[in-house]
């Protein structure tokens, strides 16, 4: 197994700040916005980029988590139950402008599972993707993030990982497995 270090710390503070001033330039004042972090990954970045809106405009943008796992379409098709993650939404999404989370965009299943979810909690006016990391080439469904940390080309067998240092990690980076 070959590890390489696609974000390193310092790299990754930098690209989540980036991130930040792009949801800015295009929110405003974040008026009719809320976040909605997908569990379980991109719950923690959902919350890191709440966090850092808050010390760059002073407004604390309504903060969610929204779980996928009944609305997957392989949900009945493993061999081992799937455990459910907290569902956790304090808003209705009605007429808002919904910035959905996630790590790290693959497939794009799981962002079209959390396209069914929401319509629970209302019709949202609009939905942009922010993703840490965009693994192009692999795409199963055509989903495209309006927000992307960094790129990368990757193919099937290749993994990944974002590491968190509150979560464990030695440092926050983002690694990229080969097995």
């Amino acid at each position: 197994m070959q590890k390489r270090n696609l974000l390193h710390h310092e790299l990754l503070e930098i690209t989540i700040l980036r991130l930040c001033q792009q949801l800015i330039e295009n929110h405003g004042d974040f008026e009719n916005s809320v976040i909605l972090g997908l569990q379980p990954r991109g719950s923690h970045l959902a919350r890191i980029v709440q966090q850092k809106l808050k010390g760059l405009t002073n407004i604390d943008v309504p903060l969610g988590y929204l779980d996928t796992t009944f609305h997957r379409d392989d949900f009945r098709r493993r061999d081992t139950p799937i455990t459910a993650n907290q569902t956790d939404i304090p808003f209705l999404l009605e007429d808002k402008k919904v910035i959905l989370i996630d790590d790290v965009l693959f497939t794009g299943r799981s962002v079209r599972a959390a396209m069914d979810a929401m319509i629970a909690f209302g019709r949202p006016l609009t939905v942009e993707l922010l993703v840490l990391v965009n693994r192009r080439y692999s795409r199963d469904l055509p989903i495209e993030p309006k927000y992307t940390g960094r790129n990368v080309n990757t193919i099937k067998s290749q993994k990944v990982l974002v590491e968190w240092k509150d979560q464990g990690a030695n440092e926050n980076s983002v690694w990229l497995i080969d097995n």
